[in-house]
């Protein structure tokens, strides 16, 4: 169903994301400012910048929708993401900035003296974030998908074609005005809806969580099935049928008895109020008592629930130190100090945000069980306002978050984006703006043709396991390069390859269907439970067997990490 006021917010946002980055083309002239910004960005602008980046598709739509499925064990990924900024303030963010390199590769290079290291830094860089731009991509094939009643491809090319003109044209300087007034948007764009539909919209009252055990369609509902379905009806059911179900095409009110059914693409179904709301075949839906569980669930069910909680509580809290899209923002401030104040703010703003994704869960819950018919959760924050209000105020709410959402993933995609061509260029192709320019390119067209073939994979579990990735491989490299100064490069390089490529190899086979049940579902679902710990002992291990490679400078470099800029200022004007 075409929404004209969604379609008119979700061009006005890519209208004002390109409006406001074509500021960064008459300012960016320079790699650094390209890359960094030029190093003068202050911390509230950056904090808001930094919070507009990191609050992707996973945070706008994902969580919601993953915890309307599986049930408030989702909600470990909301805690995970915003406590990853506790690690990072504490052991990461004024070290790093002090250090003064442009990339991650840069510092891995910087620190230990190793081309081959920054080399395959470069490769991670890529891997990581190619995994994060996907979900971005997706999220951003719904909201048109919702929004024009169309094909799933649209949004994912439009986004493609938007960000990476975008990133080509400003670079970080252009790009950090559009993400501060992006994080506004999304906070406004979720807060207002849930505060509206928690305050005003008639729901059945929140204990109905408790007392019902599977939903039931508390007013008569029209259920639409935009692909082929498999349904089971628990109780035999009068419904009104428009289109095709058991092979029958029906135009009128039919009784169903309790069987199951198929049901053709482009079918709706209009259900009684009271009535039970069917079970997809490839997922059934939870009771009250498996919903409120507070373990994470994979495939649906509770497999080693205990592990598979604690492998997301590593990936999520470790995962944000190894994010180069949200590690080159600190490389944009003046200085450490600067760093630890934007780290804090984040904190903030992010507690702010992910407050109104639990809401929507439980609200999509009560008021919209057809999403499970339809296999539509991961959409919950756009479509209920529509679904719980009538009129105009429903239609207005929904462009709101219509718009939020594509902000998140304008936003997002851009800094990921801004991590991979800088990589490229300045880490392989060599210095310079012409390369940046062609490496954003050329990402954007690589990310946009895979954006296309991951339409059926949950955007928080795709983001998971870019998190996994990050915590099994940047993580390790990036602690103990700063913290410990035994590290070796062949240390560094065998650590980064063992665990971000034992992760990225559990991620790939979880992709291709491996492991759906037992213990190979925890370890191949949620990796970094086993290869986070297997990166920092390999990382050790070779570097305690390695001990000559210590880099001979070890300690001016560690000086550099740690001394505050004006005892480092001291020095110099006592040296001239």
């Amino acid at each position: 169903m075409t929404e004209p006021a969604s379609i008119v917010a979700v061009v006005a946002v890519t209208v004002a994301t390109v409006v406001i980055g074509a500021r960064g083309v008459r300012v960016s002239r320079t790699p650094e400012d390209f890359l960094v910004a030029a190093r003068r960005v202050p911390p509230t602008l950056n904090a808001s910048a930094i919070s507009g980046e990191y609050l992707s598709a996973a945070s706008f739509l994902g969580i919601a929708g993953l915890a309307m499925l599986d049930g408030l064990g989702a909600l470990w990924y909301a805690v995970g993401y915003a406590a990853g900024y506790l690690v990072l303030l504490a052991a990461v963010a004024a070290p790093l900035r002090r250090f003064g390199a442009y990339t991650i590769p840069d510092f891995a290079e910087g620190r230990l003296n190793s081309p081959i290291l920054r080399r395959a830094g470069t490769v991670m860089v890529l891997v990581i974030c190619g995994f994060y731009l996907l979900p971005q991509l997706k999220g951003a094939g719904l909201t048109l998908q919702e929004a024009l009643g169309g094909s799933y491809w649209v949004g994912v090319v439009v986004l493609g074609v938007v960000v990476t003109g975008v990133i080509s044209s400003g670079g970080m300087k252009g790009i950090t005005f559009v993400q501060a007034f992006q994080y506004w948007l999304k906070l406004t764009a979720i807060a207002v809806p849930a505060l509206v539909l928690l305050m005003v919209v008639h729901h059945p009252p929140l204990t109905s969580i408790e007392g019902t055990t599977t939903p039931t369609f508390h007013r008569i509902t029209k259920v639409e099935f935009p692909d082929a379905e498999f349904v089971t009806l628990a109780t035999p059911t009068t419904v009104r049928v428009d289109g095709v179900i058991g092979g029958v095409s029906h135009d009128g009110v039919v009784t169903l008895d309790a069987t199951d059914y198929r049901v053709s693409a482009h079918s709706v179904l209009t259900f009684p109020a009271g009535s039970r709301v069917p079970t997809v075949t490839s997922g059934a839906v939870l009771t009250a008592s498996q919903w409120e569980s507070p373990l994470v669930r994979l495939n649906g069910k509770l497999i080693h629930p205990l592990a598979a909680t604690y492998g997301i509580v590593l990936a999520t809290f470790l995962g944000a130190i190894g994010l180069p899209h949200i590690l080159v923002r600190f490389y944009t401030n003046r200085d450490g100090p600067a760093a630890r104040k934007t780290t804090a703010l984040v904190l903030l703003l992010l507690a702010c945000f992910y407050v109104f994704p639990a809401m929507f869960a439980v609200l999509g819950r009560l008021d919209a069980p057809q999403l499970y018919t339809t296999g539509q959760t991961d959409s919950v924050v756009l479509v209920l306002p529509r679904l719980a209000t009538f009129g105009p105020w429903g239609t207005l709410l929904a462009a709101l978050t219509a718009a939020g959402a594509f902000a998140a993933f304008l936003s997002t995609s851009s800094g990921l984006m801004i991590s991979m061509a800088g990589a490229l260029s300045h880490d392989l192709l060599g210095q310079g703006v012409k390369a940046f320019r062609l490496s954003a390119v050329g990402a954007g067209v690589v990310a946009t043709v895979l954006g296309l073939l991951v339409g059926g994979i949950a955007i928080n579990v795709l983001v998971g396991w870019a998190f996994a990735i990050a915590a099994s491989s940047f993580c390790p490299l990036l602690l103990l390069g700063i913290w410990w100064a035994g590290l070796t490069w062949q240390g560094a390089l065998c650590g980064l390859a063992l665990g971000g490529g034992a992760s990225s190899a559990a991620v790939v086979a979880t992709m291709v269907g491996a492991g759906r049940t037992g213990w190979p579902a925890v370890l191949l679902g949620e990796p970094a439970i086993w290869t986070v710990p297997l990166a920092f002992i390999t990382m050790i291990g070779v570097s305690l067997l390695t001990r000559s490679s210590v880099p001979p400078d070890v300690t001016r470099k560690l000086l550099a990490l740690h001394l505050p800029e004006r005892i480092r200022l001291s020095d110099q004007v006592v040296d001239g």
